[in-house]
């Protein structure tokens, strides 16, 4: 595991991993997908849910609304830019309503379900009868087959010319050219898959994984093969972050190479995004 070659230092030192055989699915869950689930269970997603005051106690009850996070590109680039200045919390927003309100899911029924928060996902797994996978598990997967190749399908990004997943093209944040047909979440399939028939194993939409992040993992495991590695609590003193694979429309050479098969994501597992989705496992 790990990003031989990228600067990446949560994704250091490379090293070797075994894990146990699984069955995972061979592509993110779709709006198609989520939306049979929310029929059959009822279930109300925590974007579609209203903070609980308790959680808030400095905050005014009227600003405690239901809502998500946005990517919302400024109109200029300017020195000193942080991710702060692209994303944005829009109310209302939903895996419904990806964008926020005036947003829906007309045309992307088989486009991967976001605005997904790390309890949601695990809520589908439950009725689904599978789980989310390990960081082990996503890596050994995506790599399709492939040892120590920089993507999920070989060493070029773009091979023969032609875009091989759904990253950002242009310059980020301002302008997404779109160079690879989308702008925003692409259709499951629109990409060929890897070795092992996987789809969007990297870019389109960042995946939830069952680890809680921790920057320093690698760094206990370099000394021989690790056999089935999992980090079932956060690290002490830290935030608690859950560690997300596969990178998104978002990831650029400018910005977030993290569709590189390697590379660590972490995402606040109490809530979602415009680019945050999840896919499964099972025994």
């Amino acid at each position: 595991m790990g990003c031989g070659g990228c600067k990446l230092p949560d994704a250091l030192p490379v090293h070797a991993v075994e894990v146990d055989g699984f069955w995972m699915d061979r592509a993110p869950v779709t709006n198609a997908e989520f939306a049979r689930f929310v029929a059959a269970t009822g279930y109300v997603t925590v974007a579609e849910r209203r903070p609980d005051p308790w959680d808030f106690p400095h905050s005014p009850p009227e600003s405690l609304t239901a809502g998500s996070v946005v990517f919302s590109p400024p109109a200029r680039a300017f020195p000193g830019m942080r991710y702060l200045d692209w994303w944005r919390w829009v109310p209302g927003a939903s895996w419904r309503h990806p964008e926020g309100p005036g947003s829906d899911l007309r045309g992307r029924g088989d486009h991967p379900v976001v605005q997904v928060a790390y309890e949601d996902a695990q809520a589908y797994a439950r009725w689904a009868g599978k789980q989310l996978p390990t960081e082990a598990q996503y890596e050994f997967a995506a790599r399709g087959g492939l040892d120590r190749h920089r993507y999920a399908w070989g060493d070029s990004l773009a091979p023969g010319g032609r875009w091989a997943a759904n990253i950002f093209q242009g310059s980020f944040p301002v302008r997404n050219t779109a160079a690879d047909g989308w702008a925003a979440t692409s259709p499951v399939g629109a990409f060929p898959p890897n070795g092992f028939g996987l789809l969007d194993m990297g870019g389109n939409v960042w995946q939830w994984t069952s680890d809680w992040y921790d920057a320093d993992q690698y760094a206990g495991q370099a000394a021989g093969v690790v056999k089935n590695p999992a980090t079932t609590r956060p690290p002490d003193g830290r935030r608690p972050e859950r560690s997300i694979r596969g990178g998104s429309f978002l990831c650029s050479d400018q910005y977030c190479t993290r569709y590189l098969v390697g590379s660590r994501g972490r995402g606040e597992p109490s809530t979602g995004a415009s680019n945050l989705g999840f896919r499964l496992i099972r025994y």
